[in-house]
């Protein structure tokens, strides 16, 4: 933990060590009021219909027959009913 003089001295510095992954707590009359961390790029959102194409589906797979068996799968019920 730092104070805020030595940050503002020192930020040059306390940039290149949060580069190089460290976290830096800055603190003001000792209690802390700041972090400096390392910046993560934003994840990048997924555009609808980019998969389109590239997904192949059964043209049953909505069937009643496929959904019953799903069902039957899922909860654990044997052909006999």
């Amino acid at each position: 933990m730092i104070n805020v003089h030595e940050a503002k001295t020192n930020l040059s510095k306390l940039l290149e060590r949060v580069e190089a992954g460290e976290e830096i707590v800055i603190a003001r009359a000792g209690t802390p009021v700041a972090r400096l961390v390392p910046h993560s790029p934003a994840r990048t959102r997924r555009q609808l219909g980019s998969l389109e194409g590239k997904i192949w589906m059964a043209d049953d797979w909505d069937s009643d027959e496929t959904n019953e068996e799903i069902a039957r799968l899922f909860y654990g019920e044997d052909d006999e009913g």
